[in-house]
């Protein structure tokens, strides 16, 4: 690498690892489950610290997805250094999976009842700091391991011009100060609507038609009647992409960057996540190491330590464009974390995805997969149990790997045959 950005590789495999570094002070504990606005939700975010979850009840994010695979998925590579939080436990099952693949004990992993686990960590004296993904309206400010104002500042889709690396140009505008109607937009499509705390994509319009436009102005405006959205911006539309890089680092108190690698990030033709690839040995992080520098300086400086990620699109002509910056343990965190492991086996290419999905309760699909989960063909992160029509299922966040690409294609083509089907398939 340049020797002006020669940042180190992350030696270990763990969240808790890097976090117990900056965990010296007092008790931490990670929150692993994002906040929600559903009405499902014990405690929802609806008074200062704002997510664009969905416009309304029928599109909200779900509490699976929330309180049970996401966290999960985060939990399963947590680590043994600092305590997790788990609002909803895992099966026994999995935890069993884990504690033989990735050889954590899982005793730190701490339940708290979903309904009165806000007030439980804002009263009680069992942790001082509480590491979040994102700021909770009904967490005490103390609590909050990252100031929350600053956190959900840094989070704003609205701060991506002040970081030092280079965006598309976008204006940000004010919906209390400015009316929807006032706002001049381009003249010509295709350009970007993007709220500024979307969740998973959530809030972000590609407005390409007159149709797409009207469509985002409707979304737009139930956020506005419900009181979940303060600012919008309006973004360039970076033309010719032939790369989407998700680049993940973590800063520490001190201001000291470590790498955590680069994912190829899959997303469908509307924008929507699906998943990540990495290819451990060959990813050239160097190219990326301005904006790294840029990022993290930024993020110290503003008091902010933990993982960042940040979302890079490179055109044909090799310009490099930061689109999003994401303040928070990453979707694709996990899969970079077995870079040490399964380059230990030769294995240097693997794709995560959180929209695998096997017929049958999770005891057989770990039998049906016991060879792939053994050699790491395969790797778990998360599975939850569903019924659907009188027919038991698994949801599962996975990683599939192999020596290369082909082998990898041919391992998930294996996979597929013994009944792995990945939703991404039909984009």
């Amino acid at each position: 690498m340049n020797s002006k950005y020669d940042f180190d590789y992350f030696q270990g495999n763990s969240l808790s690892d890097l976090f117990a570094q900056d965990a010296t002070d007092g008790r931490y504990a990670l929150l692993p489950n994002y906040p929600a606005t559903g009405s499902w939700a014990a405690y929802p975010n609806v008074k200062k610290y704002y997510i664009q979850d969905g416009s309304s009840e029928a599109t909200k994010t779900s509490f699976d997805k929330i309180c049970q695979k996401e966290p999960w998925k985060n939990l399963a590579v947590l680590g043994d250094a600092i305590v997790g939080i788990a609002i909803i436990s895992p099966q026994k099952p999995l935890i069993d999976y884990w504690q033989e693949h990735f050889g954590f004990s899982y005793t730190n992993m701490e339940k708290m009842d979903c309904s009165v686990y806000l007030d439980e960590l804002s009263q009680g004296d069992r942790f001082d700091k509480i590491i979040t993904l994102f700021p909770f309206d009904h967490l005490r400010y103390e609590k909050h391991a990252v100031a929350p104002d600053t956190h959900y500042r840094l989070l704003s889709k609205v701060t991506l011009a002040e970081l030092g690396a280079q965006c598309p140009k976008y204006d940000s505008y004010n919906l209390h100060a400015v009316s929807l109607e006032d706002i001049q937009l381009p003249e010509q499509f295709p350009y970007l609507i993007k709220t500024s705390h979307g969740l998973s994509g959530e809030g972000t319009y590609i407005i390409k038609s007159t149709s797409d436009l009207n469509y985002c102005l409707k979304e737009v405006r139930k956020y506005l009647d419900i009181k979940l959205l303060d600012h919008i911006i309006v973004s360039d539309f970076v033309n010719n992409v032939v790369q989407n890089y998700c680049v993940q680092f973590y800063v520490n108190k001190v201001g000291d960057i470590t790498l955590i690698g680069a994912t190829s990030q899959l997303v469908t033709s509307e924008g929507n996540y699906l998943g990540g690839v990495i290819n451990y040995r060959q990813t050239d992080m160097s190219r990326f190491g301005e904006m790294i520098a840029a990022i993290g300086e930024y993020a110290h400086k503003h008091g902010y330590f933990g993982f960042v990620g940040f979302d890079v699109l490179e055109d044909k002509d090799g310009q490099l464009y930061v689109i999003d910056v994401n303040f928070r343990i990453n979707g694709s965190t996990p899969l970079c974390l077995q870079r040490h492991t399964l380059l230990g086996m030769g294995k240097e290419v693997a794709k995560y995805s959180s929209d695998y999905r096997m017929a049958g309760a999770l005891d057989s699909v770990l039998m049906t997969l016991k060879p792939e989960l053994e050699s790491k063909d395969f790797i778990i992160l998360s599975a939850l149990e569903k019924v659907k029509y009188g027919k038991i299922y698994t949801e599962i966040y996975g990683i599939v790997a192999g020596e290369t690409i082909a082998q990898m294609q041919d391992n998930e083509q294996n996979l597929k045959n013994k009944g792995l089907h990945w939703l991404g398939e039909s984009v």
